[in-house]
C-alpha cells in the first residue's frame, strides 16, 4: 500500500483511521485557517482541508513520489453562521447556547494530496439535533476544556455526546473524518484501504 500521511495532530483522525486498519505517518500541517476567511461551509471545509494537506508537507519534508497526504477539516454551521473552534470558554459558552435546541450542519472537506501537487476534494454534510441545553449544563461541560479544541465546541464522541437528540447522516463526520468519503477519494487514485489489512 501506498504511503499515507495524516496532515493534522487530531487524535481522533487518526484514530478513526486505525479504526479502519490504517496507520498513517502523522504530519502536523502548518496551515491557517485564517488564510481563508470566506465561503460557504462546503467551500471553507474543502479549502481548510486541502490548505492542511499541502501546508503538512510542500517545502517541509520530502514524501516518497507515490505518497497520499490526507488533509481534513470541520466546520458547524447554523442558519449562515459559521463555528470553527472557540476563541476560548466564553466563545465555546456562545456557541453552546446557539446550538442549544436547534438542528446544525457539521461539514467535514477532505483533500488527498499528491507530492506532484494533483489533488482531489470531497465534503460530506450531516444535520446534528441538539436538545435544550441549561446554563448550567453549558457551564459544566466548558469547564472540562473538552469543547475548546472542537468545531462547534462539542465532541459527540466524548461527553458532548449527551446534547445530541438526533443526527441525519454520517457519524464519523461528526467526529471529524468521513471514512466512506475518503476512501472513495483514495479509490479514484487506485488506492484500496483493504490492501493495509493483508
Amino acid at each position: 500500500m501506498r504511503p499515507l500521511y495524516l496532515a493534522s495532530a487530531s487524535p481522533r483522525r487518526l484514530e478513526l483511521l486505525r479504526q479502519i486498519g490504517v496507520e498513517p505517518i502523522v504530519v502536523p500541517s502548518s496551515f491557517l485557517e485564517s488564510e481563508v476567511l470566506w465561503g460557504n461551509p462546503e467551500h471553507l471545509a474543502r479549502e481548510y482541508a486541502l490548505g492542511k494537506a499541502r501546508g503538512a508537507v510542500f517545502g517541509r519534508l520530502e514524501v516518497p513520489r507515490d505518497s497520499v497526504i490526507i488533509g481534513a477539516d470541520t466546520v458547524v454551521a447554523l442558519e449562515g453562521e459559521i463555528f470553527g473552534k472557540p476563541r476560548d470558554s466564553e466563545h465555546a459558552s456562545y456557541m453552546l447556547q446557539r446550538l442549544s435546541g436547534r438542528a446544525h450542519e457539521v461539514v467535514s472537506g477532505v483533500a488527498i494530496v499528491r507530492p506532484d501537487g494533483q489533488y482531489l476534494l470531497g465534503s460530506v454534510c450531516t444535520e446534528v439535533t441538539f436538545r435544550p441545553l441549561s446554563a448550567q449544563e453549558i457551564a459544566a461541560y466548558v469547564a472540562t476544556a473538552e469543547p475548546l479544541d472542537k468545531a462547534g465546541s462539542y465532541g459527540i464522541q466524548g461527553r458532548g455526546a449527551l446534547f445530541v437528540e438526533s443526527i441525519r447522516g454520517c457519524y464519523n463526520n461528526v467526529v471529524g473524518l468521513p471514512l466512506t468519503k475518503l476512501c472513495g477519494l483514495l479509490r479514484q487514485w487506485g488506492v484500496e484501504v483493504t490492501e493495509a489489512w493483508r
